[in-house]
């Protein structure tokens, strides 16, 4: 199901009984729903039909069927955030921002999704909620911490979810479900009505089988936000229909170094055939993006510790095992590394910006390999063996700690990793979403980057 597809024959309220069908059905084995707002879509979707009834517009995403990752507010309900502490708090009383802006786009809501908890963790492998499956090998991790969203789109459950990224929890997981995603600039979409997790780098953004469909989502869910401070977007930025232009003129390079010795060979050359279809011979060395990856992994520490202090005291044994420790480790760390991150982090955006006056679009792996099993402790990179939950963002980090605008555009399977998924970050200046969805267009027209159906590993 595409989501700018033309409105056809049937109504509205039909097709959404039956999308809540099939995710009662199908959902089941791969676990990417925590709750199904089947009330709440029936009646938006009488409303959207009546509308079309009465000759009115309906919205440029009429009836379109959306999930979202459960640290989104979704009115009548407890917003979990993947945890079972947040089962005590009280139904959220209001809808987040980018709810609100896609219904009044006329999208449907019909469920909240699996995560990791808090959003701290590569894999949504969660003790309280189950593991969500990798739809193209239900043995394998969907990614983290949006599993749940990548996953359902995937799996074909729906068309549109919404999820976060902080340190790459939207790129991951669309990597490795080959769908696409968006984590826009920091402040572009508004995080208002969601749970936080690291407030100075926490972003939302949309995942969707179609880029046509990531755009349209982009458009609707644009705009300043008195409940987030931080978005305040110099100006709406529409994307869709025939803004989505192609690439002449613009400098694209792919990055070297860094974002390739960090990556299996396979991944590497994958994103050298997609870069080669679009005529993209340029390479870039990023300086210093180990030094981003570390003020990164300082930052999100502290804040998510700090957060969570007053529970990790009371009731530490009420957390995910996965993530308690960490919590607690950076509960500990001292206040004078937390600043110093903080500069080398605005230093390192100083750097990106000189880059970006000799380019205007990077292209690099998403990931450095494919989907892991699930509960598989360690994987090689390399020859080199590591921790795969913390190490599976050794690649988006980088991006993430200085706010870059990036689409994870899916670029195919490989065949040494059993058919499974991989993806590629186009990423441009701050502000830019417009670049990433250029050359993400170029990609799709050259047949380099597009969803990959579940029918393709069968």
């Amino acid at each position: 199901m595409d989501a700018v597809s033309t409105i056809s024959n049937g109504s509205i309220t039909a097709r959404i009984e039956n999308v809540l069908a099939d995710i009662r059905a199908r959902d089941g084995a791969i676990n990417a729903f925590v709750d199904i707002t089947e009330a709440r879509a029936l009646a938006q979707a009488r409303r959207v039909d009546a509308a079309l009834a009465a000759g009115r517009n309906a919205g440029p995403l009429a009836g379109v069927p959306f999930a979202v990752k459960n640290l989104f507010d979704v009115k009548g309900l407890a917003t979990l955030a993947g945890s079972k502490i947040n089962r005590e708090l009280p139904p959220a009383a209001a809808d987040a921002t980018l709810i609100t802006r896609l219904e009044a786009a006329g999208a449907v809501l019909v469920g909240t999704l699996n995560m990791d908890e808090y959003a701290y963790g590569f894999s949504t492998e969660n003790t309280h909620y189950g593991a969500t499956r990798n739809p193209h090998r239900p043995e394998h991790v969907a990614g983290g911490s949006s599993g749940g969203s990548a996953a359902a789109i995937a799996a074909g459950l729906v068309p549109l979810t919404l999820g976060s990224d902080t340190n790459g929890s939207i790129r991951v997981p669309s990597s490795f479900c080959g769908v696409w995603g968006l984590k826009p600039t920091y402040g572009r979409l508004s995080r208002g009505g969601t749970f936080p997790f690291v407030n100075s780098l926490d972003h939302v953004g949309p995942f969707a089988q179609s880029l046509a469909g990531l755009a349209a989502a982009y458009d609707v869910m644009q705009g300043p936000d008195p409940l987030d401070p931080a978005c305040r977007p110099p100006q709406v930025q529409f994307v869709s229909g025939t803004e989505i232009k192609g690439i002449e003129g613009l400098r694209i390079a792919r990055a070297t170094g860094y974002f390739e010795d960090n990556a299996e060979a396979e991944v590497v050359e994958r994103v050298k055939e997609s870069c080669a279809r679009i005529g993209v011979t340029q390479t870039i060395e990023i300086p210093h993006a180990a030094l981003a990856r570390a003020a990164a992994f300082v930052i999100t520490a502290s804040e998510s510790a700090q957060l969570h202090l007053v529970n990790l005291k009371s009731r530490a044994e009420d957390f995910e095992p996965l993530i308690r420790d960490r919590l607690l480790a950076g509960a500990l760390i001292p206040a004078a590394w937390y600043l110093q991150a903080q500069r080398v982090r605005r230093w390192i955006h100083r750097q990106f910006i000189d880059i970006f006056n000799s380019v205007d679009v990077i292209l690099a792996p998403a990931t450095p390999r494919p989907a892991q099993r699930i509960g598989q402790e360690t994987f090689t990179v390399r020859g080199i063996e590591m921790l795969a939950r913390p190490n599976t963002g050794l690649l988006t980090q980088p991006i993430s700690c200085i706010g870059l605008p990036v689409i994870a555009a899916p670029i195919g399977t490989l065949d040494t990793f059993g058919g499974l998924p991989v993806g590629m970050q186009i990423i441009a200046a701050p502000w830019r979403e417009d670049l990433c969805f250029r050359v993400a267009g170029a990609l799709e027209h050259a047949g380099a980057a597009t969803f990959i159906p579940l029918a393709s590993n069968s």
